[in-house]
């Protein structure tokens, strides 16, 4: 068939694929690198391509991988204290630096959320959240029920409450 032949699947795949990788990494910039990568990786691999499987389930497969590359790459760099430093917190060996290693940390009697402009600012956090999400945030930390509570209210599985909570601090 014609839509088969790989000259065809960038207008074919390029779209859902980079829908997904924007869902994954929420930049433009990165998502539209990571589609670039998947195509010149399958370019490199035709070859490779069998068609035991759908050439987009080949493609999503090429470019789930190329994502996960990216986080490992970005987890093994150092923390900056800005774009503008050259400065990290741990040296090479992984030891504090001494001027960035943490004080000692006296927790306080206050609580955050005693906090007037804290409060505000959470509550229109939580209010740009779906719904679902808002109402499990609510109820699994400012009233603080039971899973099991949150999931018979709210009709939903233990796994989705877990994607729904994942996501909501996500997003928060």
């Amino acid at each position: 068939m014609k839509n088969d032949l790989p000259e065809t699947w960038i207008s074919q795949y390029t779209d859902a694929l980079y829908r997904w990788a924007f869902h994954k990494t929420s930049s433009v910039e990165i998502a539209e690198d990571l589609v670039q990568d998947t195509f010149l990786a399958a370019a490199e691999k035709i070859n490779n391509f069998k068609g035991d499987s759908s050439p987009k389930t080949w493609l999503f497969s090429i470019l789930n991988h190329k994502i996960i590359d990216y986080y490992r790459k970005k987890v093994r760099q150092p923390l900056s204290l800005g774009s503008n430093s050259n400065q990290t917190f741990f040296h090479e060996d992984g030891g504090w630096q001494q001027a960035r290693k943490p004080k000692e940390w006296h927790e306080e009697d206050s609580n955050l959320l005693d906090d007037a402009e804290f409060r505000q600012i959470l509550e229109k956090c939580l209010d740009a959240l779906p719904d679902k999400w808002n109402a499990t945030v609510r109820m699994k930390y400012l009233t603080e029920q039971s899973s099991d509570t949150i999931c018979q209210e709210l009709e939903i599985s233990p796994t989705n409450l877990w994607q729904i909570m994942h996501r909501a601090k996500l997003q928060l």
